[in-house]
């Protein structure tokens, strides 16, 4: 045992300690000009056909799809296979066949491999950006952020494979030699996000295989150019191809084909409460020949709120709201769609948040000067502006509420004041760049406010209390929150990310309990 616990120590200490990946600093203009470069390199790739990729080999379909760029809603990114259920089932048979040889794979080459990729991916790291600038609307800082999240889950889960390949703590027995060991599950299914295309897809799918799992990846039809991109890093990798299965087209096509298979271990799911609560209750079905309790992480959205107390700075609470409302369109799951304010300093902080929201410049992702691109598509655009028309009945619309000029799917940025705690657009997740305002009688008032909807993602406190701060930090249920700062940029390894209620299963990605979300301990004693 003296012997193994040297080699575990050995086997940690050879990479250097985990720390954060930076961003990008793209007022230097040697920045600038690689990240231009990318984006003209990656305008030019625009439109190739990609295929189907099951038990390691390359299939394409009868019927296509294109995913579009919604900055030039015309304009296509990609030409994709619809996959059909009886290419699912074999997906998920080809990966159930491979698994036994890729649980046997030692963990540092699984680490090793995942590492590997993270450099290819840091040396694309602009590359990788213009992909996401092109295929859903990010900013160049969003796009590279995403990069950098990416990147921190790589280099996060490498080093977390190894910590749980290592010795485990256990309480000596005497006359046994006793072992705990973190072994693999099966078949994981996991279906990721449009809005963190790389990040999100990244994250979900690398910690599944790297704990020694076989994967069905299935990307947002919204973003699988992206997720195509990934699958050629890990090729280049040398990750084994039969190690991850990669499926486009319709989630209601195939997604309950791969969900009931009896073949399927497990599901990883990032996305709307509706389709989370179908995969919960399909997963719970036993199918014939399922010898296992499916497991499922879901991470399911919010409705996330902001609280600005009455002793703040308003200058810094309102760019804290107007950052975690209107970035990346407020598209994020951990975006601020409510901000509750003190009504001692309610009219001054709506005037200010309306100033700082008029000088949003807004246009095509691929042009940096621009804070707000489009919303992904059209029919979310349509969900937005129809949530818009509630919003001007239920409160007072002092900004935005319309869609804005250009060719692409964009909506203004929208702030609708005197919104009521039970209204509908306090309560339902938009998913857009809508904004309400709420007045609170008094810091009790606007935590029962903030605790209201059912959800229970992030938010985040502006006060210069004590007592308020850590009233919050007991009372306020969200599995982030965060405070005097925005309630948005969730950091792997500092922020472990994921929320209560029907905002999920609390997976917390990016903290040291989420591999074990994909493997199993067994118990292993000798006796001496």
């Amino acid at each position: 045992m003296a012997v193994k616990a040297m080699k575990d120590k050995t086997r940690e200490s050879s990479l250097p300690e985990f720390r954060n990946e930076p961003f990008t600093d793209f007022s230097r203009p040697e920045n600038r000009s690689a990240m231009q470069a990318a984006v003209e390199k990656v305008r030019g790739q625009l439109g190739r056909e990609y295929d189907l990729i099951i038990g390691g080999k390359k299939i394409r379909t009868a019927e296509k799809f294109c995913s579009y760029n919604p900055s030039r809603k015309d304009e296509v990114v990609g030409v994709f296979q619809k996959c059909t259920p009886e290419l699912a089932a074999r997906a998920v048979e080809a990966a159930h066949e491979y698994f036994p040889r890729w649980a046997k794979a030692p963990a540092e080459q699984r680490a090793g491999t995942l590492l590997k990729a993270s450099q290819i991916l840091r040396r694309r790291k602009f590359e990788m950006a213009a992909w996401m600038v092109f295929e859903v609307g990010k900013s160049w800082a969003e796009a590279d952020g995403d990069v950098a999240e990416a990147l921190d889950f790589c280099e996060f889960y490498a080093r977390e494979m190894l910590r749980l390949a290592g010795s485990q703590p256990l309480t000596p027995v005497s006359g046994e030699e006793n072992e705990l060991r973190y072994i693999p599950l099966g078949v994981g299914v996991v279906i990721s996000p449009w809005n963190f295309p790389l990040a999100i897809m990244l994250g979900m799918s690398s910690a599944a295989w790297v704990a020694g799992n076989t994967v069905v990846l299935k990307p947002s039809s919204d973003s699988p150019a992206v997720a195509a991109q990934w699958m050629g890093i890990l090729q280049e990798a040398g990750l084994p191809s039969e190690v991850v299965n990669f499926l486009t087209g319709s989630g209601s096509v195939v997604g309950d084909t791969l969900v009931k298979h009896p073949q399927t271990r497990f599901i990883s799911f990032t996305g709307s409460k509706e389709v989370g609560l179908n995969i919960n209750e399909q997963a719970a079905k036993t199918a014939p020949g399922q010898i296992w309790i499916k497991r499922v992480v879901a991470e399911m959205g919010g409705k996330d709120s902001i609280v600005v107390d009455s002793d703040v700075n308003l200058d810094a609470a309102v760019e804290g709201v107007f950052v975690s409302a209107f970035g990346y369109q407020g598209q994020k799951c951990s975006a601020c769609s409510r901000a509750i304010v003190a009504a001692d300093v309610y009219d001054s902080f709506v005037e200010k948040l309306r100033a700082r929201a008029e000088t949003i410049r807004m246009g095509a992702a691929d042009d940096p000067d621009n804070y707000m691109g489009p919303v992904i598509n059209e029919t979310a655009k349509k969900s937005m502006l129809e949530y818009i028309e509630v919003g001007k009945k239920e409160g007072r619309l002092i900004l935005g509420g319309q869609t804005a000029p250009g060719d692409g799917h964009f909506i203004q940025p929208t702030i609708i004041a005197d919104v009521a705690p039970k209204a509908r657009i306090s309560q339902e997740e938009i998913f857009g760049p809508v904004l309400a305002v709420l007045k609170a009688r008094d810091f009790d008032d606007a935590l029962e406010i903030a605790n209201n909807t059912e959800y229970g993602l992030t938010g985040a406190v502006f006060s210069n209390s004590r007592e308020h701060l850590e009233q919050a930090r007991s009372s306020f249920h969200v599995g982030n929150l965060y405070f005097n700062r925005k309630c948005t940029g969730a950091l792997v390894g500092g922020h472990p990310f994921g929320g209560f209620n029907m905002s999920g299963t609390d997976s917390k990605a990016g903290g040291r309990d989420y591999l074990l979300l994909f493997t199993q301990a067994k118990s292993v004693s000798e006796k001496i």
